[in-house]
């Protein structure tokens, strides 16, 4: 097992199975068909992202360096926890981009849908992390990886 250590952006606790993107995540592409044909799995639609195309998304701790694309992606994140389709938790490598911020937090404000959300992981993480093993988040900005 191993630890990182990041900052807490939307405050909660998680553990959830690893979904690792080590490229940007564009999350329009991704979650655009599973929200307009209500999946609550959440396939990933984004066919450029190799990592995670056609993978469930929902209730995954989504590993990713950083966000990508349209200005749209924080309202995605809202609609996704809304409808009950979103990931577990959102782990940066790098900062977190405004927008996906704007959208965690609004999902923690304004549904029952807790997405902790710690970014500043470093490049380690995203080295060390890997799809299946289990990610266990902790208040302060641990993320254990085993």
């Amino acid at each position: 097992m191993r630890e990182f250590k990041g900052r807490v952006v939307v405050p909660g606790t998680a553990t959830a199975t690893a979904l690792v993107s080590t490229q940007g995540f564009n999350t329009l592409a991704s979650f655009k068909k599973a929200l307009l044909a209500k999946k609550l799995d959440a396939p990933c639609s984004d066919q450029d992202n190799k990592d995670i195309y056609e993978k469930p998304m929902a209730k995954k701790a989504l590993c990713m360096p950083q966000t990508i694309g349209s200005t749209t992606g924080g309202i995605v994140l809202y609609c996704a926890s809304e409808m009950g389709a979103s990931p577990a938790c959102l782990l940066f490598s790098e900062s977190i981009d405004s927008l996906a911020a704007a959208g965690a937090i609004l999902s923690d404000i304004w549904t029952d849908v807790a997405m902790p959300t710690v970014d500043r992981l470093g490049p380690e993480f995203l080295d060390y992390v890997k799809e299946g093993m289990t990610v266990i988040i902790k208040e302060d900005g641990i993320v254990q990886v085993d």
